[in-house]
């Protein structure tokens, strides 16, 4: 029965409400921001790089890495794989779309996240939707309710799919067994993961800051070899893409297992952006100007989707091995990845989804805790972590015990209601974050690095920093 309401709520949110929703914000915030996530991306990457203005804070690097490991996981590899093989080849196209429309939602969501982050007693900042819905719109219950999907989505949806998709790499091997193994391997995982987060934030992104561009690169590079060796099939699978993506008799004779609602579901599962995760990470950066967080966030969906999205299916698509439903998640990934490289493809392959899923746990961790911190003032007790990171612990080990449809559609809805709150929020809410860029752009235009004041945008006392 939970398995029937789960997917029956997961169909309805992605064949209508969110559907519309993220691509009208995505386009409304592209025309309010004369399309700032391809005006200004030399720029995001330049601020990238930038220094951290104060000892206290975290770098801009560090903020783009703790969130890109929470977007940059399983969605990437076992997400995009599901995608093709239950809605086509089409589905790259319309995940494209979420994630170019989608980084100027990213954009506004960050900027203001760092217009009305809060300062810690040991002068650290913090803050995120559930803090700008309280600051600007004083209700302290939407706030409270948007923390509290926040927990559920990262520690515990999320979370059920990273541990899920990790156990699934493992079936490809002769030693699985499904009457113990999943217990075992999810038994360890759930230590390992417990030993980490116990470090706290500071800890969760020194090691995100690692883990993150090595197996990032890796990836690709294998991404690389495979479409280099199989140059022949690249015009084949644009085409496929392409023309499967505007099948429309296709699309809309069975919406529901379409390629638009696949493309978006798992393009919004992966890059995150308008659900409200990143300006977690984005309010505790410590810059100059909001609108460089803004930025650098908006590379971030950059990063996840067109980079390593398109790497995952340009590896899958130019594989020769087709797509097929019993083939979806990491199975046909690692049919792809055995092709081109043989047995040592599939170990390859295990090696990049576990690091990626594991990153991806920790990263979601740190958003739980942002999420307990706004609903006890920043203060919660000894005892509320410890129970917070034991439950956390428990739910990484019952995902690696889960059905695959349920994993995924139980991830797919607390996601839906989380962005159902934070888009309708940043769309009343944008002003500000608009009036910031211009801020920007014209000290840029003068010469300047850029320097904040809430003033210049009449938001006099109305911040903790920038005053």
């Amino acid at each position: 029965m939970f398995a029937q309401i789960i997917n029956t709520l997961s169909d309805l949110l992605y064949s209508y409400i969110l559907i519309i929703l993220l691509l009208g914000t995505g386009i409304y915030f592209s025309i309010r921001t004369h399309f700032v996530q391809f005006r200004m991306l030399r720029e995001s990457i330049r601020v990238v790089m930038e220094p951290k203005e104060d000892e206290n804070g975290l770098s801009s690097f560090q903020a783009l890495m703790v969130s890109t490991a929470s977007r940059v996981g399983t969605g990437n590899i076992a997400g995009i794989s599901t995608a093709i093989c239950l809605g086509g080849p089409g589905a790259v196209f319309w995940m494209w779309i979420t994630a170019l429309l989608g980084s100027a939602s990213a954009f506004i969501e960050s900027t203001l996240a760092q217009i009305y982050k809060r300062k810690a007693e040991d002068g650290t900042c913090y803050g995120g939707p559930a803090y700008y819905i309280q600051a600007v719109l004083k209700r302290r219950w939407l706030g409270a309710l948007f923390a509290i999907l926040l927990i559920l989505t990262y520690m515990v949806g999320f979370n059920l799919v990273a541990s899920f998709n990790i156990i699934d790499t493992f079936r490809a091997y002769s030693f699985f067994n499904e009457s113990w193994s999943p217990a075992v391997i999810g038994g360890i995982l759930a230590v390992i993961f417990c030993i980490c987060i116990c470090g706290g934030s500071k800890q969760i992104s020194k090691i995100t800051g690692i883990l993150v561009p090595a197996m990032g690169i890796f990836y690709l590079a294998l991404a690389l070899f495979v479409v280099i060796t199989h140059f022949e099939l690249i015009p084949r699978m644009f085409a496929d893409i392409f023309s499967n993506a505007f099948d429309l008799p296709a699309i809309f004779g069975g919406f529901t297992g379409s390629c638009v609602m696949h493309g978006i579901k798992r393009g919004l599962f992966s890059n995150e952006a308008g659900v409200g995760s990143a300006p977690n990470a984005a309010a505790s950066a410590s810059v100059s100007h909001p609108v460089k967080q803004g930025l650098v966030q908006m590379l971030s969906v950059f990063i996840d989707t067109i980079v390593i999205c398109s790497a995952t299916s340009f590896l899958l698509l130019c594989s020769g091995v087709a797509p097929s439903e019993s083939l979806k998640g990491m199975p046909w990934v690692q049919a792809a990845a055995e092709a081109a490289l043989g047995e040592i493809g599939i170990t390859f392959i295990t090696i990049a989804l576990f690091l990626f899923a594991f990153t991806t746990l920790i990263g979601n961790f740190f958003y739980a805790e942002m999420g307990l911190g706004y609903l006890c003032d920043k203060k919660p007790n000894k005892a509320l972590l410890i129970g917070l990171r034991a439950i956390a612990t428990i739910v990484v080990f019952g995902g690696a015990l889960m059905e695959f449809s349920v994993a995924w559609s139980t991830a797919d809805v607390i996601m839906g209601f989380l962005a159902l709150i934070n888009l309708p929020v940043i769309i009343i809410l944008g002003g500000p974050a608009l009036r910031c860029m211009k801020d920007y752009m014209k000290q840029k235009k003068e010469g300047k690095n850029p320097v904040f004041r809430a003033k210049d945008i009449g938001l006099q006392s109305k911040t903790d920093f920038w005053n």
